[in-house]
C-alpha cells in the first residue's frame, strides 16, 4: 500500500491554493485554521502526535484564566523550589526571586514571555490542590488533561505543566493545538498576554522584572498577535501563532521545525495570498530563547 500523502488540503481556499498548498514547509507537522469560521485551510501530517515543548504553556494559562472566581491580582510569593527546579531542569526562566510577591497576571506574562518554567510552576502550585508542591502540581496537570478532554482535543495529553516531559507523555497534534490555540485568543485576557512584545512588572518589593517575548514573529510579520513558542529535544522548535488582519484571524501551528519562523511565514502568506516583508525581531542579549 501507498504510503498517506503528507501534505493534506483540509478546507478550499481558492482553486489555485487547493492544488498546492504552502510550498517548501519542512515541520514534521503544521497547520492553518481560518480562526473565524474555525476552518482547517491546509495541513500536513496535521492528525500525527508530537511532543509539544514549551507550547504547553498554553493550556497552563487557560486552565489559570477558566478557573472560577479567578482573582488576577492574587499575590503569589515566590519560593526557592521555583528556581531549584529551572537551575534542576537547564530550563527557560522568568528569574523569579525568593520570597518576591507577584500577581496572577504578572505571572502569566513571566509564563508567556520568557517561558518561565520558574512563572509555569508558582502558578500550578498555587491553583492545584494538596498539602504538597508535588500533590498540588500533579492535581493541576489534571485540571490540564480534563481541560483538553471539555475541549475534545483528543489527541492531547499532558504530564508536565510547562513541557518538561519526564516520561514521554506530553503530546498533541497540530489540529488539537490549532484548536486549543483558537481559544486561547478568544480569552481577551491571555490575548492581551501572548501579543506584547516585552513587559515590565514590579513585584510589591520594587523589584522591576523585564521580560522579551521568545515569540519572533511578533513585530516581525504584519498583523502577529501571538501565540506561543516551545523547543525541546524530542519535541523539536515548535510555534503556535495568531495573525490578524481586519476582521480575519488566522492560527497556525509548527510542530519539529528548525525553519519555523520562515515557515510561518509562506504559511501566512498563502494563507492572505500576499507576500509579507520580514525582518526577524531580535532579542536583547541576556533574554531567554525558546
Amino acid at each position: 500500500m501507498a504510503p498517506a500523502v503528507a501534505f493534506t488540503v483540509l478546507a478550499p481556499a481558492g482553486a489555485a491554493q487547493a492544488a498546492t498548498g504552502p510550498a517548501g514547509i519542512t515541520a514534521k507537522s503544521a497547520i492553518l485554521l481560518d480562526s473565524g469560521p474555525n476552518k482547517a485551510l491546509w495541513g500536513k501530517a496535521p492528525d500525527t502526535r508530537r511532543q509539544m515543548a514549551s507550547t504547553t504553556k498554553v493550556m497552563t494559562a487557560l486552565v489559570v484564566l477558566e478557573t472560577k472566581g479567578l482573582n488576577l491580582n492574587k499575590q503569589i510569593t515566590v519560593k526557592q523550589s521555583y528556581r531549584n527546579y529551572v537551575a534542576r531542569n537547564g530550563a527557560s526562566t522568568a528569574d523569579l526571586r525568593k520570597g518576591d510577591k507577584l500577581t496572577v497576571r504578572q505571572l502569566l506574562y513571566g509564563m508567556m514571555l520568557p517561558s518561565g518554567c520558574d512563572a509555569a510552576y508558582a502558578l500550578a502550585d498555587t491553583f492545584g490542590s494538596g498539602k504538597t508542591e508535588s500533590a498540588r502540581t500533579s492535581s493541576f496537570i489534571s485540571k490540564m488533561n480534563a481541560k483538553a478532554s471539555q475541549l475534545k482535543l483528543r489527541n492531547t495529553r499532558y504530564d508536565s505543566f510547562d513541557g518538561i516531559s519526564r516520561a514521554g507523555k506530553n503530546w498533541t497534534n497540530a489540529r488539537d493545538a490549532a484548536t486549543l490555540a483558537r481559544r486561547a485568543i478568544g480569552n481577551s485576557i491571555l490575548a492581551g498576554v501572548v501579543k506584547a512584545t516585552s513587559t515590565r512588572q514590579k513585584a510589591t518589593n520594587g523589584r522591576v522584572y523585564t521580560w522579551y517575548n521568545t515569540n519572533q514573529l511578533l513585530g516581525s510579520y504584519k498583523g502577529a498577535i501571538g501565540i506561543k513558542t516551545g523547543t525541546g529535544t524530542a519535541a523539536g522548535p515548535c510555534l503556535v501563532f495568531a495573525v490578524k488582519r481586519g476582521n480575519r484571524t488566522v492560527v497556525g501551528v509548527i510542530l519539529n521545525d528548525k525553519n519555523r519562523y520562515t515557515d510561518a511565514k509562506k504559511m501566512l502568506d498563502w494563507a492572505f495570498k500576499t507576500k509579507t516583508p520580514m525582518s526577524l525581531r531580535s532579542l536583547p542579549a541576556g533574554a531567554e530563547r525558546d
